[in-house]
């Protein structure tokens, strides 16, 4: 019996059955694959009993075997001749509330083999997770919204197996990580009760399904690790994103950041970890990663301001002339506006500093980042004094997430030893910029670690090797989830965290502050 990478797969090769040792097909197989996996139990479909007797004859005997673990057994999904050599592959999904990324890989090796993304296609529905949970309200709301996520996956699934010459049948494992409502809106299962007191899932630890019952084109007998959330608002993209950080391995304690759609955070080492998502704290719908554009061609993704000339100097994705501003840019330029004195503490811009920058549009005050002529629009680029209201509330709860957290174990946000960001957040933002606004404690620089996508490399490590399967039960049995719904020591932090950079100055000493913003 050969080993691979992987333990997914196995190359077997059995004494042919005879009037000496008569056992059955099934049970020749099994007893090998028990014996050198080490495991008790080990479960084969219906459908591969059928077709067993013929492929272990034409094979001789020597076979390649397909098996994934489901808990503590072993499952049979694919048999082939040993000679055959049709690609065996897994794949990863980070199933996000915007954004849907799959990554497959070869199976044998754990090695990744292509990447590719879709904007979430229930978006046609609701941008959010409260609008999509309302709909299933409706009659056939919830199986629309089931329709459009698998469709979604099933037309990527062919287009990605095409760039890589092989059909989705040649896929025969599966892990997906997603927030607690999208992986029920994934499974059909009706998420009502996740938004109503005491907010309760229909279930937190899915474990393994069949493909096939999921609506899934890829191999029929395929497996799908469904990774499990805690509760309501702490999904299993944030299970991932702890297993594929390590903090719960670290002797020091360390936190991990993600800002999507919500912001969550994981605090914790070795011995123990405690989280809470900013779900909770209403400054945050909307977030900082709804405002602007996302980031793609021609978006402003970095901007400084000269001081001496209050001139901007923009930077856009792909260096084309920019389109719009995304996340990163935002904050950017917020502490940009901030650190030069064209914004006070409470975020409100001043004209008097501003000058011709500022435009007053239905009302409102804008500042123009980029004038018509220089855009790829046409039209002025600007942010508006209500777009800075919503990042000020926005970074406000970012920081006092933290600092709440902290708190509940006795240490401040400076005694970090590792910072790590996850998400599109993490891959571009700034943290100086973030420091300068309050949004993250002022830490030395080099404790901040980007992740990327935390979650799709959670997912990707699902399929590497079936140790981890152990380790995401023991990361999810070992977190203590802090509700912020009902902390009320989290609403009097969020009053004090509405300033530039904070009404305690002394928690920034970095920043450096000018004198018109005071």
């Amino acid at each position: 019996m050969s080993k691979n990478a992987t333990p997914w797969i196995q190359t077997v090769s059995l004494e042919a059955p005879s009037l000496k040792d008569n056992t059955a097909d099934a049970e020749r197989l099994l007893q090998a694959l028990k014996s050198h996996l080490k495991t008790p139990a080990i479960d084969i479909d219906l459908s591969l009993l059928k077709i067993l007797p013929e492929i272990l004859r034409d094979a001789q005997f020597n076979i390649r075997c397909v098996l994934f673990k489901e808990k503590q057994q072993w499952v049979l999904a694919g048999i082939a001749d040993a000679k055959d050599d049709a690609p065996i592959a897994g794949l990863a999904v980070d199933l996000g509330t915007t954004r849907v990324v799959l990554r497959l890989l070869d199976l044998a090796t754990g090695r990744p083999l292509a990447e590719s993304a879709f904007d979430n296609p229930q978006e046609t529905i609701g941008p959010d997770i409260l609008s999509r949970i309302h709909f299933t309200e409706k009659e056939d709301g919830l199986k629309q919204l089931n329709e459009l996520i698998v469709a979604g996956l099933n037309k990527a699934i062919v287009q990605l197996c095409d760039s890589q010459h092989f059909k989705p049948e040649h896929i025969y494992a599966l892990a997906v990580a997603g927030n607690t409502t999208m992986t029920h809106l994934f499974m059909g299962l009706n998420p009502r009760w996740i938004i109503r007191e005491p907010y309760i899932p229909v279930v937190n630890n899915p474990g393994v399904i069949k493909a096939e019952a999921l609506g899934l084109r890829v191999n029929p007998r395929a497996r799908v690790f469904i990774f499990p959330n805690i509760g309501s608002y702490f999904g299993g993209d944030l299970i991932a994103g702890v297993l594929f950080s390590r903090i719960y391995k670290s002797e020091r304690t360390c936190t991990l950041v993600d800002v999507g759609t919500n912001a969550e955070v994981v605090l914790g080492n070795e011995n123990w970890l405690i989280a809470c998502a900013g779900a909770a704290g209403p400054a945050l719908e909307g977030g900082v990663t709804r405002m602007g554009m996302t980031a793609g061609p021609g978006v402003i993704d970095q901007i400084s301001v000269d001081p001496a000339t209050l001139e901007f100097n923009i930077h856009t994705i792909d260096d084309l002339p920019p389109t719009g501003i995304c996340g990163s840019g935002v904050i950017d330029l917020a502490a940009q506006l901030f650190l030069t004195g064209m914004i006070d503490v409470r975020g409100k811009l001043l004209p008097a500093v501003c000058g011709p920058k500022i435009r007053k549009i239905d009302g409102l005050l804008h500042l123009v980042v980029v004038p018509a002529e220089n855009s790829a629009t046409g039209f002025d680029l600007t942010i508006s004094q209500a777009d800075l209201d919503s990042l000020i509330r926005s970074k406000a709860a970012m920081y006092t997430i933290i600092e709440t957290i902290t708190g509940s174990v006795g240490i401040t946000p400076q005694e970090l030893e590792s910072f790590y960001v996850a998400g599109t957040f993490g891959s571009f933002i700034n943290p100086e910029s973030a420091i300068s606004i309050g949004m993250l404690p002022d830490l030395p620089r080099d404790r901040y670690k980007s992740l990327g996508n935390s979650s799709l490399g959670g997912a990707t490590m699902a399929l590497q090797s079936d140790t981890y399967h152990d380790e995401i039960d023991h990361i999810r049995d070992r977190i203590t989830y802090l509700e912020l719904n009902v902390n009320q020591d989290f609403m009097n932090r969020f009053s004090a965290a509405k300033f530039l950079p904070h009404t305690n100055t002394e928690l920034f000493p970095s920043v450096k502050v000018n004198q018109n913003t005071k």
